[in-house]
């Protein structure tokens, strides 16, 4: 199979974000990530010479990634207040494929141990997420001074559903637990 310089490094981008959904920066294994792509490890090192850029690069993707999607959301649905309940989408795709938890939630946990590059990725993915969510609160409520802050507590509670859906390996809790949301007023 003759494998191309771009589609050998997006396959390494697209195997290593499922690692790192899977088991966060710490699953970023060079050697692992060769033998799912079929290349040789010193290969990843061509595209990638260290961790932290691949990290870097997974990170900065998803958060492009999910940008466009959030972008694709709004043009798609118009009225704000759907739009904002459809917003948990983004989150439960990733439960449903393989029970995987968000780059940028898993990494977020990982803040310490984060090389500063990979760490600004992550950043960046949590401020999209709340400006986006800002912007359309503010469609909803032109008047409150209060959207940023509901904007990070819906950022923060639709998180922390995926987290507990993910540890018991349920989707349906999720939806439960989003729809709770939904009738407390938050969403």
């Amino acid at each position: 199979m003759n494998i191309t310089h771009e589609s050998s490094r997006e396959a390494i981008l697209a195997a290593a974000r499922k690692a790192a959904q899977t088991r966060g920066y710490n699953g970023l294994n060079f050697r692992e990530l060769a033998k799912e792509v079929g290349i040789k490890p010193a290969s990843i090192y061509y595209h990638f010479p260290s961790k932290a850029d691949l990290g870097m690069a997974v990170a900065r993707r998803y958060w492009e990634d999910t940008k466009a999607n959030l972008e694709s959301m709004q043009m798609e649905t118009p009225n704000p207040l759907t739009c904002l309940r459809r917003y948990p989408e983004i989150f439960r795709r990733s439960l449903e494929n393989g029970n995987r938890l968000c780059l940028g939630s898993f990494m977020s946990a990982e803040h310490d141990d984060l090389p500063d590059a990979v760490k600004h990725e992550i950043q960046t993915f949590t401020d999209i997420n709340v400006t986006w969510l800002t912007t359309i609160i503010s469609r909803i409520n032109p008047a409150s001074s209060q959207n940023i802050e509901r904007a990070r507590a819906i950022f923060a509670a639709v998180s922390g559903a995926q987290l507990m859906a993910r540890s018991r390996s349920d989707v349906s809790l999720f939806d439960q637990i989003i729809e709770n949301y939904g009738d407390a007023g938050l969403l």
